[in-house]
């Protein structure tokens, strides 16, 4: 069953998280000695300056998916200059990767602990459960965002780290799969459910991802609020209607 409340959550805290991350990229860049990123306008916290149509799509068809509605998807990545950037191309380039993954992380984890306090302070029913849900979301969608994009795929910050790391040859032919990022990532995340559910193997952690990236932002949310366990989250708000 669908929770379109919740959905509407998952959906808003993208929006913000998604300005958060990708404003902690271009701070990075201004931050290293690149001006780009500022007469581009992506210090700016206008939506318009951020999103990413493809990637915003996925997070709404992926906020109402029944059984792990999830806030992951990406934004207009954010163009540098390396050559500008202090620590050289390679190293500039990987600490402006880095910065938006650490700012969602930390944004993330800074929720968890106002969630903490939030439980520990309101009495808890049917209304006021809204409030330290929809800091769970935000929080939850924040982490996710930042463990999603590990994951070495354009766009995701995770192809731009591994390219920096990568010595020169190797890095030409790896940036090759850039045109083909988007469609892999799409296929990760509604093709594989779909055949794990036709092949009988719907168990495997492949054919369910976006639910473990979830459940591992829980869990990171649940160590700060005192060893909470990540399913136990899960379950407490994230199935209220």
């Amino acid at each position: 069953m669908i929770n379109v409340v919740l959905a509407l959550m998952i959906i808003g805290s993208f929006l913000v998280a998604i300005i958060i991350h990708e404003s902690g990229h271009a701070l990075a860049a201004s931050l290293l000695g690149d001006p780009t990123p500022r007469s581009e306008r992506r210090l700016s916290l206008s939506l318009r300056a951020h999103l990413d149509p493809v990637g915003t799509l996925m997070c709404v068809l992926l906020a109402f998916f029944p059984s792990a509605p999830v806030g992951l998807g990406w934004g207009k990545p954010v163009k540098v200059d390396p050559w500008k950037l202090r620590g050289g191309p390679n190293g500039g380039t990987l600490l402006v990767s880095l910065a938006g993954i650490l700012t969602s992380l930390v944004v993330g984890l800074l929720f968890a602990v106002v969630l903490r306090f939030t439980l520990l302070s309101l009495p808890v029913n049917d209304i006021t459960i809204r409030i330290p849900q929809l800091i769970l979301v935000f929080a939850s969608v924040n982490i996710s965002l930042a463990i999603f994009n590990l994951i070495p795929l354009y766009p995701l910050d995770g192809y731009q780290i591994l390219y920096s790391l990568l010595p020169s040859r190797q890095a030409v032919s790896f940036a090759r799969s850039a045109q083909y990022g988007q469609f892999i990532i799409l296929a990760i995340l509604f093709l594989l459910p779909f055949l794990g559910q036709l092949s009988g193997l719907g168990g495997l952690f492949i054919f369910h991802i976006p639910y473990y990236i979830l459940l591992g932002a829980l869990e990171l949310i649940g160590l700060v609020m005192g060893g909470i366990d990540g399913y136990s989250l899960y379950l407490l708000l994230y199935t209220h209607h």
